[in-house]
């Protein structure tokens, strides 16, 4: 264990210390969840670092998810012939591909991925794999079964987690809501962690799994810092006892595949709109502050002529970067990511994640990986928006508190993933992570 190994461990506490600093109550401490909550994720994080074999598992795993991919291009390859063919890909009749489009090379596996989803719903696989880490959570970290199963949910899919615990919304304490608020924007939903492995796996091989493992380790952060900054102080109707999940399930298994392409439709025009709207209105603000910055801020006050809101919230984000265990020369890359996950969404963040290893943008190895990890959750703006309006459309007579408590959520969200990046950064070695475009980096 070196130097940063060491610094990311402490950032883990560091992180608490931050959200109890801002508790609304502070002499209310749920010392269980809290203890259990970092051992839970220690303890994956060391099964998923040092294991034996766990390189070889994260590999096969890759492996895995390469076939999928392939299995889900060809639906795009008959809709979008060459324009689906991703760099470096060739087509059937050796077609080449004329470059990297979102539209036609990642967006569209969302729609087969939340089929497959849906269908392993229907066969009752992942009902069983959620009610395990949900009797996990309730049990050992004394929280309720409605919070513990909403998250356990949420590492495997978005807003519709929430439809789970449906019956028990109206009831649910602020704090319970908070949880749930922060445990959907924190983690990710499987089918766009794929996106993101597709952006990667060509330059860090075992992407996939560590994408996998960040969501899991999330969850238990997720209720960890919700708790600390939005202390239990009712009586959960549900508390210390496991709740079934509220699913509806399918007629037959074509309905199911069905169900969840529409399901996968509609989540990618969601996220075309959001790109759409949050990157045209970033260029807005960072056409404004260029224009500040050139005019007023350089004779002024000697500000940066190209200022931008990326720069500006990288700057914010950098002794965050540095308190996770990225070493100060890369902070400042890795707080512009974190700036941009927060404003614009995960997705760019990832694509330029990809761009900074391909151009060596990194000094040291273990910067990307930590920062994939940190990265991994819906924690941003948009995402606020999408779980308060989900989640109030379905108990509308608990809109005000929702909203009320949304900003918290998603500074709650936004501090459990970068605690999963602490955590990944704690056990991080060199020799368990190969990044194949960095190996001129220093170590």
């Amino acid at each position: 264990m070196d130097m940063y190994n060491l610094v990311s461990f402490a950032g883990i506490f560091v992180l608490m210390a931050l959200a109890w600093a801002l508790s609304t109550n502070r002499r209310r401490l749920n010392v269980r969840c809290i203890a259990f909550g970092v051992g839970i994720q220690l303890a994956l994080g060391l099964i998923i670092f040092c294991a034996p074999g766990s390189r070889e598992v994260f590999r096969r795993l890759n492996d895995v998810v390469a076939e999928l991919f392939q299995a889900a291009s060809r639906g795009t390859w008959f809709l979008f012939g060459r324009l689906s063919l991703a760099p470096g890909q060739t087509g059937p009749d050796g077609e080449t591909s004329l470059g990297f489009f979102l539209t036609f090379n990642a967006l569209p596996v969302i729609i087969f991925f939340s089929a497959l989803m849906a269908l392993l719903y229907y066969w009752r696989v992942m009902p069983l794999i959620i009610r395990g880490f949900a009797w996990v959570f309730t049990r050992l970290m004394r929280v309720s079964g409605a919070e513990s199963l909403c998250a356990a949910s949420n590492i495997f899919v978005g807003i519709e987690s929430a439809t789970t615990v449906r019956p028990y919304l109206r009831q649910m304490t602020r704090s319970e809501l908070c949880t749930i608020l922060t445990a959907g924007m924190a983690t990710i939903a499987s089918s766009v962690l794929f996106v993101y492995a597709s952006f990667l796996n060509q330059i860090f091989p075992t992407i996939a799994g560590h994408l996998i493992s960040a969501s899991i380790l999330s969850a238990p952060a997720a209720i960890v810092m919700s708790k600390l900054l939005l202390p239990e102080e009712g009586e959960p109707l549900t508390m210390g006892r496991t709740v079934a999940a509220q699913h509806e399930r399918e007629p037959g298994a074509i309905a199911a595949i069905v169900s969840g392409a529409m399901a996968g439709v509609k989540l990618v025009v969601g996220i075309v709109a959001l790109l759409m709207a949050f990157l045209g209105l970033l260029a807005l603000v960072n056409l404004i502050l260029g224009g500040l910055g050139s005019a007023v801020g350089v004779r002024l006050f000697g500000l940066d002529p190209q200022l931008s809101l990326e720069k500006l919230l990288g700057y914010a984000m950098w002794p965050l970067a540095v308190v996770i265990g990225v070493p100060p020369a890369d902070a400042t890359v890795a707080g512009k990511l974190l700036g941009e996950r927060l404003i614009v969404t995960e997705l760019p963040a990832y694509q330029h994640l990809a761009a900074a290893i391909r151009e060596a943008g990194f000094i040291h190895l273990r910067s990307p990986v930590v920062i994939a990890y940190a990265l991994c959750g819906f924690a941003h703006v948009a995402s606020l928006a999408i779980f308060v309006g989900g989640i109030a459309a379905l108990v509308p007579e608990r809109r005000k508190d929702l909203a009320a408590l949304g900003p918290r959520a998603l500074l709650a969200a936004t501090l459990a993933c970068l605690m999963t990046g602490a955590v990944a950064g704690t056990f991080y070695h060199k020799a368990e992570t190969v990044l194949q475009a960095a190996a001129t980096a220093a170590p």
